[in-house]
């Protein structure tokens, strides 16, 4: 492990994580951690998130899968908030994998996401357009945001932590369909998504696959350990400030002070299943950083007899794939972007483990 990263095994007390009962607590230290430090605390759950099938198309993606758009009800402090989410159902029959996507845009079919591709391969897919549970844009705070007091202590959530929080409200409703299969299901994201997707995983412990697509900085990569090219804390606080809690401020100009780092979120989903996907044209997302995050999260998988990531030490090739472990790694040719490409492998992840 990179020597210069905070100790993943240390826990408060002094002692080091050998065992489950060692990583429970661990585990609650590093959530503390990151939500006091970074991502916010989230808002309560007053009671399961529930939905309502609102539309249905039965002859989706040549007549394999039904499509129904499905409003999500949030209980609030200010009363019930509703969004909507796409599900693409199988019409085989189940239960199915599930991968639930927070997604760019509120289009049913998508440049992000193969859906016939996704369909025919015997997965369900649920699609949250994220700006319909609160605005990316600076001062905003609308929808869901609106619908909480914000603590003023510095630790109040940013708009990252109500994406997150959105999605496990959608999967209260999503495991109580029969056809989809409660073992096997993931959350994926990509860019400032994927940061979302990672901190939604690290929190909800349904979720059995948690994938981070080109996430980078705050995201999966190293803040730590830049290359050239990266997104630093100063640049990303900079544009993005109300992604985030204010006392990750403390850190623009002081990364090293960072009591955590990015190793610390991966490895918030141990002992279930992340994947780590870059791009290798994008810089801006460091590839590299990330690679060597799911390096530096593995000592968690393997003080509970695990491997954690399986690959190479050095940067890996373009166009190569690590998803043996527990901690899966692929670097995929090209720019910023969740492709065809990237969904095939993360399908191999889920299916290589279950």
């Amino acid at each position: 492990m990179l020597k210069y990263l905070p100790d993943i095994l240390a826990m408060e007390n002094g002692s080091t994580v050998k065992n489950e009962q060692d990583w429970a607590i661990r585990r609650d230290e590093i959530l503390s951690l990151l939500r006091r430090e970074i991502y916010g605390f989230p808002p309560p759950v007053l009671s399961p998130g529930q939905g309502r099938v609102v539309e249905t198309n039965k002859k989706c993606c040549a007549g394999h899968a039904v499509l129904e758009t499905v409003e999500i009800t949030v209980q609030t402090e200010k009363g019930p908030f509703q969004f909507p989410m796409r599900l693409f159902m199988p019409t085989a029959p189940g239960p199915h994998p599930l991968f639930l996507l927070l997604n760019f845009r509120p289009d049913a079919y998508d440049m992000y996401f193969p859906a016939e591709e996704l369909i025919d391969n015997g997965f369900a897919l649920a699609v949250i357009y994220y700006q319909d549970v609160t605005s990316d844009q600076k001062d905003t705070w609308d929808k869901l945001a609106a619908c909480f007091e914000r603590p003023k202590d510095g630790t109040g959530y940013g708009a990252l932590t109500l994406w997150a929080y959105a999605a496990s409200r959608a999967l209260d409703y999503l495991v109580t369909r029969p056809e989809i299969d409660q073992q096997h299901m993931g959350v994926i994201g990509h860019s400032r998504l994927g940061k979302t997707a990672l901190w939604c995983g690290a929190q909800d412990e349904r979720f059995r696959y948690v994938y981070s697509n080109d996430s980078g900085c705050a995201g999966a990569a190293l803040e730590k350990c830049k290359h050239e090219g990266a997104e630093t804390t100063r640049i990303i606080c900079g544009n993005f400030p109300y992604w985030f809690c204010e006392n990750y401020q403390k850190y623009i100009d002081h990364p090293e002070k960072l009591p955590f780092d990015q190793h610390f979120l991966l490895a918030a989903s141990c002992p279930r299943f992340v994947c780590v996907g870059s791009a290798s044209l994008d810089a801006w997302a460091d590839p590299v950083g990330e690679q060597l995050s799911c390096e530096a999260a593995s000592p968690i998988w393997q003080a509970l007899g695990m491997e954690g990531y399986i690959g190479p030490k050095n940067p890996a090739a373009v166009g190569s794939a690590y998803l043996e472990g527990e901690v899966g790694y692929q670097l995929r040719d090209g720019i910023h972007f969740l492709s065809r490409q990237d969904w095939l492998r993360y399908m191999a992840f889920m299916r290589k483990h279950w």
